[in-house]
């Protein structure tokens, strides 16, 4: 199975378009063509084009830049449901999959009604595949890129040397020899040809022919950070739940640190004798494969289990992983994170989501200078680089009674009369033209902070092309 265009493919599913459509890829600094629609194709567009040129070619092109990381997401999806046809299924290379439908074929009725069976489910997912059903994996390769629609393996040795999966380079000095189709390779001497160009090229043509074995790999499935035990009598009492989550998370633990993993989402699964189950949900707010650390976690969800006339099997699972790579660590580092286990702990009581912190943003406008993350789903961070100190409350601008640019000896504010001892300023904010914010229409700001005979420490902003005064914030 070969999809010519996997990336523009993927790109179209989500937003259809009869338009000319690229994918664009830079190498350098030249930016290419890395993949096209068909009516890309008929604007006379290819790969490996430059973009400058194609859009002089075709003025409405539509682009978007390539993303390999998706594509290889997108291709390993396809991978999943090609499982349908046959267990037997792999990559080959980053466009295509190889099938072995050996022992498979006839529960489809047949070859043709296979490759058929999968051309239409691809023709109705917008999907472009070529397809080539051969003997050898090698000729299967051959028919699907050179050969016209439903070619069969007969018709290999008319196919040019290029289907062999040859080097570039060797397929040029091959037509140099006038051997430009696979019959004129098989009718020529091997040894002048293994001399001239290498082993390669008899090992190709031997694979397409079937002399040398090249079997299908499948892809290793994901492992399962799963355990689970039975009883052989029934239990309901809370300290043997958490006992039995003691056995299981210890083998679980050991799979997830073979595989330098750590479970963020663990389920416990507790089947009742009654066939009905219960579920406790425990979300880490760091990834953790340590035992001593996660099972007290679990103690207030367990409490709350409804055990009914018994708990006969109790099933363990990590829903959601992250690496966790084995870490070099000294005599003074701290072993276990306690600023991550009190988030956990928290959290099962308000909710992940409802812990939350600080973290800097990349403007000077006071209000857009930091953002609120969930503690749990984010990393602390440095950068609160503010060129002046900033007070510790922000509210929306509370305008007070004063006239001219310096700020006022005497004010009133929130029915409080207040008297200026000593200004710091000022601090001019220009607005960040390119957002829109009511708040920053009015134009540029000088920023005050002023110390109050009566203890308050305010943070007062004048507007020179609107004259006024306003407070928006307080020091500690």
């Amino acid at each position: 199975m070969w999809f010519p265009r996997l990336a523009s493919d993927r790109v179209l599913r989500a937003r259809p378009s009869d338009a000319p459509f690229v994918i664009a890829a830079r190498t350098g600094s030249t930016e290419l063509i890395h993949c096209l629609n068909p009516a890309a194709e008929q604007a006379g567009l290819h790969r490996g084009m430059r973009m400058a040129d194609a859009r002089s070619f075709c003025p409405d092109l539509l682009s978007q830049p390539a993303d390999l990381p998706r594509d290889t997401r997108f291709l390993r999806g396809l991978r999943r449901w090609a499982e349908r046809f046959c267990p037997w299924v792999g990559f080959e290379g980053t466009d295509g999959l190889v099938l072995d439908i050996t022992g498979s074929a006839h529960l489809w009725g047949g070859e043709a009604a296979l490759l058929a069976d999968m051309r239409a489910r691809l023709a109705r997912a917008n999907i472009d595949v070529r397809l080539g059903a051969a003997g050898t994996r090698g000729a299967a390769w051959a028919l699907a890129h050179f050969a016209p629609q439903d070619t069969a393996e007969d018709g290999l040795l008319a196919l040019p040397v290029a289907a062999l999966r040859l080097a570039p380079e060797i397929v040029t000095g091959l037509q140099r020899l006038g051997l430009r189709s696979i019959g004129d390779l098989t009718a020529s001497p091997r040894a002048p040809l293994a001399r001239r160009f290498g082993p390669d090229l008899l090992l190709r043509l031997d694979q397409a022919l079937g002399a040398q074995p090249e079997p299908v790999t499948p892809e290793a499935e994901p492992p399962q950070f799963s355990t689970r035990l039975t009883f052989p009598e029934p239990i309901g009492l809370e300290a043997d739940v958490m006992a039995a989550t003691e056995r299981l998370l210890a083998p679980l633990c050991a799979k997830l640190a073979a595989q330098d993993m750590g479970a963020r989402r663990l389920c416990l699964t507790l089947r009742r004798v009654d066939q009905a189950s219960q579920q406790v949900e425990l979300r880490l707010a760091a990834a953790m494969r340590e035992p001593t650390r996660i099972l007290p976690l679990f103690q207030r969800g367990v409490a709350e289990v409804d055990a009914g006339f018994g708990i006969d099997q109790i099933r363990l699972e990590a829903v959601q992983t992250e690496p966790l790579p084995v870490q070099q660590i000294g005599p003074q580092v701290a072993s276990p994170d306690r600023l991550a286990d009190l988030i956990t702990r928290i959290g099962t009581r308000i909710g992940l989501e409802n812990i939350q912190r600080f973290l800097p943003a990349d403007s000077h406008i006071p209000e857009r200078s930091f953002l609120i993350a969930p503690a749990a789903f984010s990393e602390a961070q440095g950068g609160f680089h503010a060129p002046r100190p900033r007070p510790i409350r922000l509210f929306p601008p509370e305008p007070i009674h004063a006239s001219g640019a310096q700020p006022p000896a005497r004010f009133r504010w929130r029915r409080m009369t207040l008297t200026t001892a000593r200004a710091t300023g000022p601090e001019r904010i220009t607005p960040e033209w390119w957002l829109p914010d009511d708040n920053w229409r009015s134009g540029l700001r000088d920023y005050w902070k002023i110390d109050t005979r009566e203890g308050r420490r305010l943070w007062l902003f004048y507007t020179p092309q609107n004259p006024g005064w306003f407070v928006q914030g307080e020091f500690a």
